[in-house]
């Protein structure tokens, strides 16, 4: 009897071991799915089936370059969908937000991560930063593993940058005979927009219930996003974590000027052709625009004829649930350099501003954070929490113990590896703290996209904006929601930013 009831019990776990053995077999296998352009064959991993490098549009290469993108050409048999595509052209820096190479033209892709067995799940879809001239989102920091787990399908893409992105010439206006023009990364993210209506579904997510969300150039893109004609109805919520927001952009009449000579620099001629004849590689060379000197995006007229904070204040953006935000310090004094276009203060107003800040110490430490990104992501929450829309105002001030001792507060993009949840891929090590945090704060972020309410059970409350002036601060102690810090002193800057050029 007790053999035969040890027998019994071994079979039972040879059975159990085999039958877990088998499941951890079928999760690794290949998952194959059917899009408009052809099959996929994909991978799985810890529950979530990833599918990478589908080409969303074709490759903007010959004459292609400086169009708006062309749909993706059809295959046939299963694409292999397990590795990323080339990162879009671009100066390669050392950076956690741009993936491994080569660099590419032929670079507009988009990575899909959905829970497996996923069913009409909502979608986030991520817009990378790196000034719209660098990154890619095929870097590990935005692997979208560990969102899709909540319950969501997880869609990074590429787009055009710098000058291959942005970048006008009166020839290229010629030729589009009243079309799109200049703002080709923002026309590529539209058409990944569009790829998602068209093909989501087949990964199990709804395209009734789309949130974009990016920071940095990516929260500048959502900006925009939300007042492009042709972007309206691809997407129904909205984040942009440290978008700016008070930026300005040149004209397309600007910008075409800015093109010939660049053009003529370079050799080129005043023809279409000619301009499409030179390398990529030498216009990369060449160097890039700059958003900080107000190079790009480009007011073309058609696309975009406002600058977002004054769009946003005429009621003229998307009427959609708006989570909006920045970090406690962007820009530490030794970084303010590279920001010094945004916009300087009189001697007078410096006078002024000392005497808000508290001291000459305060104001050197905050107030290129607070110029560029704190003051603008607060005036445009208000702007629209006035049209009625759900508007969740945050300020993110984790610092890991590890970061650089300089810090006084969280740094320009430290905060992407705590939505991801991919502390793995940050900068500088992180422990079970920052751990337990990313998962909040990752939870806020999955929430709002399944339902315009970043609220759920177990976090604490965060209060819609409004007259109250309140947002949730994200602590290195946990969520707070209280007041807007410092109001005192954003309050002075949007009245010399109102004012006008100084």
């Amino acid at each position: 009897m007790i053999r035969s009831g040890r027998n019994a019990m071994l079979r039972r776990l040879l059975l159990g071991f085999a039958a877990a053995t088998a499941f951890g077999l079928a999760s690794a296998q290949a998952q194959t799915v059917k899009i408009d352009t052809g099959a996929l064959s994909g991978a799985t991993a810890e529950g979530v089936a990833s599918f990478k490098g589908i080409p969303y549009a074709a490759p903007p290469v010959g004459p292609l370059r400086w169009r708006p993108p062309e749909p993706a050409a059809r295959w046939s048999g299963a694409r292999d969908a397990t590795r990323y595509g080339a990162l879009c052209m671009q100066k390669i820096v050392k950076d956690n937000g741009v993936g491994p190479g080569p660099a590419s033209e032929d670079c507009l892709t988009v990575n899909v991560f959905a829970p497996t067995g996923a069913r009409a799940l909502p979608v986030m879809v991520w817009i990378h930063g790196g000034g719209l001239v660098n990154g890619s989102g095929t870097a590990d920091l935005y692997d979208g593993t560990h969102l899709a787990q909540q319950g969501v399908v997880v869609v990074t893409l590429n787009y055009r940058l710098g000058r291959l992105g942005f970048f006008a010439h009166p020839a290229l206006t010629a030729e589009a005979h009243g079309g799109p023009v200049a703002n080709y990364g923002l026309m590529d993210q539209i058409a990944a927009l569009k790829w998602v209506q068209r093909n989501v579904r087949a990964f199990g997510g709804d395209p009734a219930r789309v949130t974009i969300f990016g920071e940095s150039a990516g929260g500048v893109s959502v900006n925009r996003l939300m007042l492009i004609p042709s972007a309206q109805g691809l997407f129904t919520k909205a984040i942009s974590q440290s978008g700016v927001g008070r930026e300005q952009g040149q004209t397309l009449t600007q910008a075409e000027a800015a093109g010939s000579t660049f053009a003529a620099k370079l050799g080129a001629g005043d023809d279409a052709a000619s301009l499409r004849a030179l390398s990529a590689a030498a216009i990369i060379a060449a160097g890039d625009p700059s958003m900080t000197t107000g190079e790009l995006p480009i007011l073309d007229g058609k696309m975009l004829t406002q600058t977002v904070l004054e769009a946003f204040r005429a009621g003229k953006e998307a009427r959609v649930p708006y989570l909006v935000g920045s970090n406690s310090q962007e820009i530490p004094p030794a970084f303010a350099a590279a920001f010094g276009g945004f916009g300087k203060l009189t001697d007078a107003q410096k006078a002024e501003a000392e005497q808000t800040y508290g001291s000459a110490e305060t104001l050197k430490e905050y107030l290129p954070t607070d110029m560029i990104f704190g003051e603008p992501a607060r005036a445009l929450a208000k702007a629209h929490a006035r049209t009625g829309s759900a508007t969740y105002l945050y300020r993110f001030g984790v610092v890991s113990a590890a970061a650089p001792k300089a810090f006084k507060g969280a740094i320009h993009a430290s905060d992407r590896q705590y939505v991801f949840e991919t502390l793995n891929a940050s900068p500088w090590a992180t422990d079970a703290h920052d751990a337990a945090l990313s998962k909040t704060i990752s939870a806020y972020w999955v929430a709002f996209a399944k339902t315009g309410d970043p609220n759920g059970v177990g976090r604490p409350a965060w209060p819609a904006y409004g007259p109250g002036d309140q947002l949730i601060d994200f602590t290195n102690d946990g969520p707070v929601a209280q007041k807007t810090p410092d109001a005192a002193r954003l309050d002075w800057l949007g009245k010399v930013e109102d004012a006008g050029p100084r």
